[in-house]
């Protein structure tokens, strides 16, 4: 190992990291950013000290932002962007200038110079957008209202960073005699900006479209990969090269080639980057936190925490509260944005560059971050797991469990679209049924369509007793969770043998599971619908009807056929992936057979092709 170029072992050893830590983290329920996080503090220079570069290493991860934001622009058209633009930079800037505000007087108020609480309030106020819009991917919250105010704070924060970067220098001076006159160096500065985003949008139009479409005609795969790359990269290159957001740029970029006919394909290609940097990003955000401050003023990392996650929540909380984010998505909304930034690490950086404050002051500030990064996810598990569930029900309708006696002959548990089917077909024909399910917010919307449905769940034995189980004569099994279904089953068979059961099973697991507690009547719940479209299919392909109908019927008795040869060996998987080979193939050859012969009665003329029209 010790001739292996150094890029070689660092590979290795964020792979191997990844490939641990993440799926570790998933299995134990806490996400895979903390697995990432978890990886880069064991090999960074706190954990076993595999890694020391760990700033070049951040530099270069940031790029999977870069690319996440290119993403995230591809899914926004200009004229839906446009549409966001009160959100963007009315909450945004309410947001931004809200937490800086709060955060520097806590800072005065804790003896924190102006300067320092200043650079501190600024930078704190700045939230990830990694961690922030990767969890919104992962919980489809980006098409929510939530998701859509998160993105746009977010999306204002990285347009804000740009001043706050350019105020560290005028910070930096003790006199500034001449801040206010506008130079001519800081005129060129503006014009080289404003010509950069002007190519970006003119470049977006009138040029990257045609190249593209000039390298698709190539068709070559790898080289279209190579081009959707080398956009990004170049688009990111020109905004860092006038001191403006790289993640910014492409963001714009993206938002520029959403209506373009690649807007797929750059996406596919795109995609495998994007995670693998992310991933790299927060292996390298674990690995930058430094320990050593950390020991050496625990408490005080610890108030710093504490202080700057709260005055944001209460901050976030009230806005979201004003945005009109719904109760429920408030906790997970005001976390991602209470949590510190990226951002906040180049703002530290510069401002001790500058010489704001101290190095050690912005170790300090970086460490809170970063533990905040850390925090956030774990946070989010506790308030999925203790908070949301009791939130569920607060204001769900309160009803009364089903209490007077029931007759009726038929008991049909869950009120779903399944149930609500054979509901509908039962009181055409004039059958009463006592329908029970334990949705409050659905009973109230079947009733109000004139259903009378019991609030109650059937796998309790007094309610089954109170719907009228002992004398009934069938239950339908219509709920949908597969663990509820098999326990009604369990305490009907025990306590109810009279019942016929009749059962709807979601998938094969639970067929086998239904039929192994003696249950025969079991409808799976796609596979009718299912038959009916291809045999729709078929028609559409020019089949008669009939004939379609015919190849269904057969397809069907031929599959009911299959799963009643698999049952017995439905516990062997071996045996059971052999007997669907060998129907399968018994299948198509009799289907072979059976197109030969129609084809050789068509050839002789005896028979009329599929939609032949005469």
């Amino acid at each position: 190992m010790e001739h292996s170029p150094a890029w070689l072992i660092n590979s290795l050893i964020y792979l191997s990291a990844a490939v641990i830590a993440v799926p570790l983290s998933r299995a134990l329920g806490l996400g895979s950013i903390i697995g990432y996080l978890a990886a880069g503090i064991a090999i960074g220079p706190w954990g076993l000290g595999l890694v020391s570069n760990v700033e070049d290493i951040l530099h270069f991860a940031e790029f999977g932002v870069v690319l996440m934001l290119f993403l995230v622009g591809l899914e926004l058209e200009p004229r839906r962007l446009w549409s966001l633009r009160r959100p963007i930079f009315v909450w945004g800037s309410a947001q931004v200038l809200g937490c800086t505000a709060l955060l520097y007087l806590a800072g005065l108020a804790a003896g924190v110079g102006w300067k320092v609480s200043l650079v501190a309030a600024l930078g704190l106020a700045l939230s990830s957008t990694a961690i922030s819009l990767q969890v919104m991917g992962e919980r489809n919250l980006l098409p929510t209202p939530s998701g859509q105010a998160g993105f746009s704070i977010l999306l204002f924060q990285d347009v804000a960073a740009i001043p706050i970067l350019a105020l560290l220098p005028l910070l930096g001076v003790i006199a500034l005699p001449d801040a206010g006159a506008a130079t001519p160096s800081a005129w060129l500065e503006a014009l080289k900006i404003m010509a950069v985003i002007g190519g970006i949008v003119l470049g977006g139009r009138l040029l990257i479209r045609p190249l593209l479409r000039w390298i698709a005609k190539s068709k070559t795969p790898e080289i279209f990969t190579a081009a959707s790359l080398l956009l990004v990269v170049a688009i990111a290159a020109l905004m860092q090269l006038v001191g403006l957001s790289m993640a910014l740029g492409a963001f714009l970029a993206g938002v520029l080639l959403a209506e373009s006919e690649y807007r797929r394909e750059l996406e596919t290609d795109i995609e495998p980057f994007k995670g693998l940097l992310l991933g790299l990003f927060f292996i390298a955000v674990g690995m930058s936190i430094d320990f050593g401050v950390l020991l050496k003023s625990p408490g005080q990392m610890a108030l710093i925490v504490l202080a700057f996650l709260s005055i944001k929540g209460v901050v976030i909380w009230r806005l979201a509260k004003m945005m009109g984010v719904p109760l429920q998505e408030r906790p997970v909304f005001t976390l991602l944005l209470a949590q510190g930034g990226e951002f906040a690490f180049v703002v530290f950086q510069a401002a001790a560059g500058a010489r704001v404050f101290s190095a050690e002051t912005a170790s300090l500030l970086i460490g809170a971050v970063a533990i905040s990064m850390l925090l956030s996810p774990l946070l989010l598990v506790a308030i999925d797991k203790l908070l949301l569930p009791r939130w569920a029900t607060r204001h769900t309708p309160q009803l009364a469990e089903i209490s007077e006696q029931q007759q009726a002959p038929i008991i049909i548990a869950g009120f779903g679209r399944y149930g609500q089917i054979i509901g509908r077909m039962l009181s055409a024909q004039g059958l009463a049924a006592t329908v029970l399910d334990h949705d409050a917010d659905m009973i109230e919307a079947a009733r109000s369509f004139g259903y009378k449905v019991f609030y109650g769940d059937a796998t309790r034995l007094d309610l089954l007793r109170t719907a009228g189980a002992a004398t009934a004569k069938v239950l339908v099994i219509a709920v949908d969770d597969t663990e509820q279904s098999l326990a009604i089953v369990d305490l009907a068979r025990e306590h109810f043998p009279q019942l016929e059961l009749v059962a709807r099973a979601r998938d094969v697991t639970h067929w086998n599971a239904l039929r192994d507690r003696g249950v025969t009547r079991v409808e799976r719940e796609l596979f009718e619908a299912s038959l009916r479209s291809a045999r729709t299919v078929l028609e559409v392909l020019g089949y008669p009807p009939h004939e379609a109908r015919v190849h269904a019927l057969r397809f069907r008795r031929h599959n009911i056929a299959l799963f009643e040869q698999m049952y017995p060996h439905h516990k062997d998987r071996a045996k059971v992936i052999a007997v669907i080979k060998h129907g399968r193939q018994q299948l198509e050859a009799q289907m072979a057979q059976e197109r030969a012969e129609a084809q050789a009665r068509r050839a002789s003329g005896q028979e009329r092709p599929p939609g032949w029209d005469g």
